[in-house]
């Protein structure tokens, strides 16, 4: 009976965290289905309910900042940004994992050190940087921004999942005369397959969710993110909550769904390479 009530109890808990968490999101979801004469009075009262996609079709189709360019500009940049950073860390973690230099140690502290330092601290730096280069307002500065922001905790993560990996495969191949690179991208990278989805999962939903880096190097009406788009909707005398309700799902959705696509990938890249028998 102790143990029936301990997990009733844990059970109770849980479903009440739960509910504390999805009731927020459920209330926007509520603004966004309904006209705004519905949820004037709060998202709650059902006392008319008429559920509909119209506005949807208003964030994506906005007159002033419509979603769907943003969205596409926000995939131009956050592919790129996952991509890259994932290719350089995952060479310079096998390189952390596998060598022996000088002063080794010392960098990768260093590097561990630099995913402490916030945003606000480096942006009128990057800045300045990135305008000297005559990058802002260009997609390319921001993508190497995101970039160079995500190497530190790729290469944290990769190192350490490499470490894991067992090392007799690697020293097999060398024997039969296979190049470091080779061994590199032939046997470390497909047994790599889900730290890498772990890291694509992760970067991606951290660009796309992105909106400090974006605000101080994207000025462009055209080339503005989704994120950057959605405080834009506000009216300047009318605040049309359920378009702003939609355009947070849509934008949403996108990371939601790529998580969904990778999730078997995801967790065993979080959880560590195991070798079945």
């Amino acid at each position: 009976m102790k143990i029936r009530k301990t997990t009733i109890i844990i059970h109770v808990i849980a479903w009440s965290v739960a509910l504390i968490w999805i009731l927020p999101f459920l209330g926007v979801l509520m603004t966004s289905i309904r006209p705004f004469n519905e949820v004037l009075f709060g998202w709650w009262n059902f006392a008319d309910f008429h559920p509909s996609f119209n506005n949807f079709v208003e964030a994506w189709n906005h007159p002033n900042v419509p979603l769907g360019i943003g969205m596409r500009n926000s995939f131009l940049v956050a592919i790129p940004s996952t991509l890259i950073p994932m290719l350089v860390a995952s060479l310079a973690a096998y390189g952390f994992a596998r060598f022996s230099f000088p002063i080794r140690d010392y960098i990768f502290a260093f590097i561990v050190l630099i995913m402490a330092v916030p945003q606000q601290m480096i942006a009128v730096p990057i800045f300045q940087i990135m305008n000297s280069l005559g990058l802002v307002d260009n997609y390319v500065g921001l993508i190497l921004v995101h970039s160079a922001w995500g190497l530190a905790w790729i290469i944290l993560f990769m190192r350490n999942f490499f470490l894991t990996l067992p090392i007799e495969i690697e020293e097999a191949a060398r024997v039969d005369g296979a190049s470091d690179f080779k061994i590199f991208y032939k046997i470390v990278l497909p047994m790599a397959l889900p730290a890498l989805a772990s890291v694509a999962v992760l970067q991606f939903m951290w660009v796309w969710n992105d909106f400090f880096l974006a605000l101080i190097l994207i000025f462009d009406s055209e080339r503005l993110l989704a994120t950057q788009r959605i405080p834009l909707m506000r009216g300047v005398f009318f605040v049309d909550w359920g378009v702003l309700s939609a355009a947070s799902i849509l934008v949403m959705m996108v990371p939601v769904l790529i998580y969904a696509l990778l999730q078997k990938y995801y967790i065993q890249g979080m959880i560590g390479w195991t070798v079945k028998g």
